[in-house]
């Protein structure tokens, strides 16, 4: 039997006090599901688990619906899948290691990414691919104008930002066994 496993990226929860989930109960709400081997990283919705057969984010996003009346968009994704968006990061390794990636939940199209590509900000770099937004700001992300709001309104598309550390530690936890 095969076993898939999977990083899932809840966005917006546990940020300013707003859909609040204490990470246990999340675990025991993917355990309910059906999911194996569940453990989450720090409070903003990361969650690495095991399953025998695919599975959706819908899954998830209902479950957490059902129980919270809320809705949370969830991006599931693989290891494979954020080592490919780390290695592809076009900073520098200085800039890179103080970055933020918007993970994508869909490829936006190309006029609303050559409509993003006009902004400039000074202390504000970023680009964009069909999966992600590598984006950095030399004087920190708390006082840039670009967030991960801006990237979803100019390209219509929902994003979730983790940055570099949180990415790393997401691929060393989905990597252990």
């Amino acid at each position: 039997m095969s076993m898939y496993r999977y990083i899932a990226l809840l966005r917006g929860i546990n940020v300013s006090g707003q859909k609040k989930i204490l990470m246990a109960d999340l675990r025991a709400l993917c355990e309910s599901l059906g999911f194996l081997n569940v453990r989450t990283y720090i409070q903003s919705g990361n969650v690495i688990f095991d399953s025998e057969k695919e599975v959706s984010s819908e899954i998830i996003s209902e479950a957490i619906e059902k129980k919270y009346a809320w809705h949370v968009p969830v991006l599931l994704t693989t290891a494979g899948e954020i080592q490919a968006i780390l290695d592809g990061c076009p900073f520098p390794k200085e800039k890179k290691e103080k970055s933020y990636f918007m993970i994508l939940f869909k490829p936006p199209s190309t006029e609303n990414i050559e409509i993003t590509l006009s902004y400039n900000f000074s202390n504000e770099e970023f680009e964009i691919t069909p999966r992600c937004v590598y984006y950095y700001c030399s004087t920190g992300y708390g006082r840039a104008k670009m967030s991960g709001n801006f990237f979803e309104r100019k390209l219509q598309v929902i994003v979730t930002a983790r940055n570099y550390r949180t990415m790393v530690k997401l691929l060393d936890i989905a990597n252990s066994t």
